[in-house]
């Protein structure tokens, strides 16, 4: 189950030999630093490490595995905090000191650490006419993003987030340090794969010309939800690779944060993003904006940098959790099905049940083990105590009852250990799964890292 963050003290372990290996801070389970240190955007999990090492290198990530290698801990990374994983009994790696970032605009790549949020990346390549091919929140960390295969706002355009991952360095299994690119297996193994069979430490992406784009946000009342989810099926059906699209309904929480139309309402959120001028834009949306009368209508012409406009991700901490799952299509019985099991009508402990398109160039690419489809099916819930025993289930459930147009697959950054637990290694097709757990056999034999917790071991 998970819980709200709150450290708990592990059996004390000496870690002298830890501290006299490594140039960061270490400190013990119960060390009130711990605290800052592992807590992040989600606030759900419960960390009880044997111990935490806030690495500044390389180096310093290798010597942790090596150290935890010999006594037979496991190794768990925490950067940007957006995990719904808790980690229990291993040593924590903190990688948020690995904060290079620098942009080459003549090369068009970035080199990050994997500290590093896609917000830097962006502020940092904007000047010159450049961005990143990141998330619905440029909040999450470039690393993870990545090697969780990486859905964004751009996908059909772009791919994902790991099609444009040129270098690794990562630290294996056996604490060895290796630097890897296109062709190499263990680079392949990163990019969708997590941690299972390494620790990123610094990563080069390539970065697309992009200095302005026509998108944002339209919200829809309640009462529209069944004309505006079936307009927006056969209407993304005719887009070109220049849109990219996807649609939630949103239970917007009756809290001052939320903007005063919207608080405490049930609303339609349909995400526009266009590589294009604002007249091409406005030709392209017209058919949605003529469905229904919108409560808010945000899309604009905007630079590349206000990204976070199109999906509006909240950025204050909080407990969460997610699942969800790869579709084949989208059908009028898709729709039907979605609005039957969260439309409006229904008293959920969700806050989003969204329905993304992933097509185009994205699903063409064959870099990584990430699995590729035409759409995703998202479930974010709050995760608080009163609901633990609850919001798994029906977040579950959710997903479930959309197995007839489902591959069968999970997108590695919306896994959470429920989805884990009920279908192992679901975060890849058999031929991805069965690349990768080879690979993991080679470069963790003891199972040092990752391969466990998301279900290859």
């Amino acid at each position: 189950m998970t819980e709200l963050f709150t450290p708990t003290v592990s059996a004390s372990l000496d870690l002298t030999e830890l501290r006299r290996a490594v140039t960061g801070p270490v400190w013990d389970p119960g060390d009130v630093a711990v605290v800052a240190e592992l807590a992040g955007f989600n606030l759900a999990p419960v960390h009880e490490p044997v111990g935490v090492v806030g690495a500044t290198d390389a180096h310093d990530v290798a010597a942790a595995v090596r150290w935890a290698r010999a006594r037979d801990l496991g190794v768990a990374v925490v950067a940007t905090g957006h995990a719904d994983f808790s980690h229990r009994g291993t040593l924590i790696v903190s990688t948020r000191r690995l904060d290079r970032c620098d942009v080459d605009p003549a090369a068009r790549t970035a080199v990050v650490g994997a500290g590093v949020k896609w917000a830097r990346v962006i502020e940092a390549a904007a000047p010159h006419g450049l961005t990143g091919v990141s998330g619905s929140t440029t909040d999450v960390g470039v690393v993870g993003f990545c090697t969780g295969g990486g859905v964004g706002p751009m996908i059909r355009r772009f791919g994902l987030g790991s099609d444009r991952v040129r270098a690794i360095t990562v630290v294996t299994g056996e604490g060895a340090i290796r630097e890897v690119g296109p062709g190499d297996e263990l680079f392949d193994a990163m990019l969708g794969g997590k941690d299972a069979a390494g620790i990123v430490v610094e990563m080069t992406v390539e970065l697309v010309e992009v200095s302005r784009f026509y998108g944002g946000a339209i919200f829809y009342d309640a009462a529209d939800a069944p004309a505006v989810l079936h307009a927006w099926r056969e209407w993304q059906a005719g887009l070109g690779e220049n849109t990219t699209t996807s649609i939630a309904i949103l239970r917007m929480p009756d809290l001052e944060a939320a903007p005063p139309p919207l608080r405490g309402r049930t609303v339609v959120h349909l995400r526009v993003w266009h590589l294009g001028p604002e007249i091409e834009g406005l030709e392209v949306l017209s058919p949605m904006r003529r469905v229904a009368t919108p409560i808010v209508d945000m899309v604009d012409e905007l630079p590349s940098a206000a990204i976070d406009a199109v999906h509006c991700d909240p950025t204050d901490p909080m407990p969460s959790w997610i699942t969800g799952g790869h579709l084949r299509e989208i059908t009028a019985e898709t729709i039907d099905t979605v609005l039957e099991i969260a439309g409006p009508q229904r008293e959920l402990p969700v806050i989003i049940v969204e329905l993304r398109q992933t097509g185009g160039r994205g699903v063409r690419g064959t870099q990584g083990v990430a699995a590729r489809a035409p759409y995703t099916v998202g479930v974010v819930a709050p995760m608080v105590p009163a609901l633990a025993e609850v919001v798994p289930a029906v977040g579950l459930g959710l997903v479930d009852a959309l197995a007839a147009w489902s591959t069968g697959t999970v997108p590695a950054n919306y896994a959470s250990p429920e989805t884990i637990a009920a279908r192992p290694g679901a975060c890849w097709d058999d031929d991805g799964r069965a690349r990768l757990a080879a690979v993991v056999a080679r470069t963790d034999p003891d199972g040092v890292l990752g391969g466990r917790r998301l279900g290859l071991r």
